[in-house]
Formats: structure tokens, C-alpha cells, sequence
């Protein structure tokens, strides 16, 4: 017996409309309780005007811009991470402290990664290794 959710969707346009909604809702929740999604959300919003000066082409400028975009998609799974941890119990528990780690050494990846790109683009852009 198939026991369906009352909380999953029943597909087409309202699906789709209900998604947006809720994508939204997630994005405005970031921004207000999550001061490391708008420090990362202010930096974006600096680089990636500066990624179509910098990028030399449409695929290093994409690429440029996918990273930092990267950054937010993996903040924003940590920060989901952390409310429905927080929400089990605001005690000290060793897995769910494991899982905070794990999620901000995953951000930290992200970040890395991303500045390691930018690097890489600037310094064959702008002389340093070509």
C-alpha cells in the first residue's frame, strides 16, 4: 500500500509556481537570519559584474560566476543543515555537532575553491602567468 504525502506536490504549472514560491521564501530566510549568506551574497554581488571585465570569454566569465554561485548553493545547504539541527535540539550532541563541522569545512571548500579560480583567472588575465 502507497502512502501518499500531504505535503508533496501534484505536479504542472502550480508545481512549478509552488516551487518558485517556496525558492523564494528559502532565499528571503538566508538573507535575513544568515549573516555568512549575505556577507557571501555581498561579495557575489561585487564579483560578478567584475567576472564579465575579467573573464575572456563566455566560458571563463560563466565559470567565474559559477563559483560564487557554487559558494551560496553550499551555504545555503548548511545553513538548512544547521536550522533542522538546531530545531532536533539545542543541546550539545556529538553528531549533530560532527554535522556542523562537516557542513562549515564544506563552505570553506567552496570558498577556497572559488578564490583559487579567480586567482588563477586574474593571473592569466592580467600577466602574472602567462
Amino acid at each position: 500500500m502507497k502512502v501518499h504525502s500531504p505535503y508533496k506536490s501534484k505536479g504542472g504549472f502550480g508545481r512549478l509556481l509552488n516551487a518558485l514560491r517556496y525558492s523564494a521564501k528559502g532565499l528571503d530566510a538566508a538573507f535575513r537570519h544568515e549573516a555568512a549568506f549575505r556577507q557571501e551574497l555581498l561579495a557575489a554581488c561585487v564579483l560578478i559584474p567584475a567576472a564579465f571585465f575579467v573573464g575572456r570569454g563566455a566560458a571563463e566569465t560563466l565559470l567565474l560566476i559559477g563559483v560564487l554561485v557554487f559558494v551560496l548553493v553550499i551555504e545555503l545547504i548548511n545553513s538548512a543543515i544547521e536550522a533542522v539541527a538546531d530545531a532536533v535540539t539545542l543541546e550539545h550532541h556529538p553528531l549533530i555537532g560532527r554535522a556542523k563541522d562537516l557542513c562549515s569545512a564544506a563552505v570553506l571548500l567552496a570558498i577556497l575553491f572559488a578564490t583559487a579560480v579567480w586567482a588563477v583567472v586574474l593571473g592569466a588575465r592580467f600577466g602574472a602567468w602567462s
